[in-house]
């Protein structure tokens, strides 16, 4: 167990450092997400990430991109692993029960309530061009 837990590191070590190098911050605990969700004002981008290859390695690029290329930046970047940090991911989850669970995934908040949500369906499929722009246009009508 020990070889795939440190195989498991290796992966997903660059994915969390890429979040946190673009400026989010990391929930790792059941605590820190209910912490910062019961208090967080404004707009907050959060990711809930993911070690998929195919989606996750569009979902990271994607958002990078949008970030740089919106004038109106969210108040709040936030991220959760999924399939790492299982009861942040779950306790985040609790914040939007109407969504079904997705990983990778993008939540735009706003004052206290979720104000979009792209589900892996709608990153998994498409070109990161494609999601870099679609979220580009969620974060100005959010921002606004």
């Amino acid at each position: 167990m020990r070889a795939y837990e440190e195989y498991m590191r290796s992966v997903y070590k660059p994915m969390r450092e890429e979040m946190v190098t673009m400026g989010f911050t990391e929930l790792t605990t059941a605590e820190e997400v209910e912490g910062i969700m019961e208090t967080v004002e404004g707009t907050a981008l959060i990711l809930i990430n993911s070690v998929c290859g195919c989606a996750a390695g569009l979902a990271r690029p994607a958002v990078r991109e949008a970030l740089q290329e919106v004038e109106i930046k969210p108040d709040h970047l936030f991220t959760v692993f999924a399939g790492q940090d299982k009861e942040a991911t779950e306790k985040m989850r609790e914040y939007f029960p109407e969504v079904p669970p997705s990983s990778p995934s993008i939540a735009l908040w706003k004052d206290g309530a979720l104000a979009y949500f792209i589900p892996r369906e709608q990153i998994e499929n498409f070109q990161m061009e494609q999601i870099k722009d679609h979220l580009a246009d969620v974060l100005v009508q959010v921002g606004k």
